[in-house]
Order: C-alpha cells, then structure tokens, then sequence
C-alpha cells in the first residue's frame, strides 16, 4: 500500500499537533495510575492490628534476649565449676 503524495504533508503537519496535545495527555494519565497505585487505602483495622502485632513483637524479642542473657550466665557459671583451679592438680617440681 503506498502514500500518495498529498498525504506525506498532510501526515507532517498533523504530527506536530497531535504530538503536543497527546504527550502531556499521557503523561497525566501515566501519573494519574502510578498514584491510584501509591495510595492504597489500609483499613483502620489493618493498622491497629499490624501495631499490636508489632508491639507483641517487640516484646517477644525483649523476652528471649533475656532468656539468652540468662543462658550466657548459666554458661559461664558451669564452665567456672567444671575447670580445674589452676595448679590444684599439679605435682610442684622436686617433689
């Protein structure tokens, strides 16, 4: 199918008009998608729920640090039984 030649000036001039008017159509519906996604509403309930959620998780953390801290001095209390006192055991030279 080829253009006729009265059609290639026409085609040029109407380029520039539609160009203009449709790029910032675009534009403004581009935006106008990327914010309707951007702002999705969260239920009142949602968010209390995901803040005692997260404030049930703070405390879960709080409490097994503590459990760990108490495992690490358990640790150490039987390492300090176990170990030999230092020259308990040993014959002294010349004996």
């Amino acid at each position: 199918m080829l253009i006729g030649g009265e059609w290639i000036p026409i085609l040029a001039i109407s380029i520039v008009p539609i160009s203009v008017i449709g790029w910032p159509l675009a534009r403004a519906y581009a935006r106008r998608v990327e914010q309707e996604g951007a702002r999705a509403h969260i239920p009142g309930e949602v968010t209390a729920r995901l803040e005692r959620m997260e404030q049930a998780i703070d405390s879960i953390a709080v409490e097994v640090e503590r459990i760990s801290e108490g495992q690490r001095f358990t640790t150490k209390l039987l390492s300090e039984r176990t170990a030999p006192p230092s020259g308990a055991g040993s014959i002294p030279p010349g004996s």
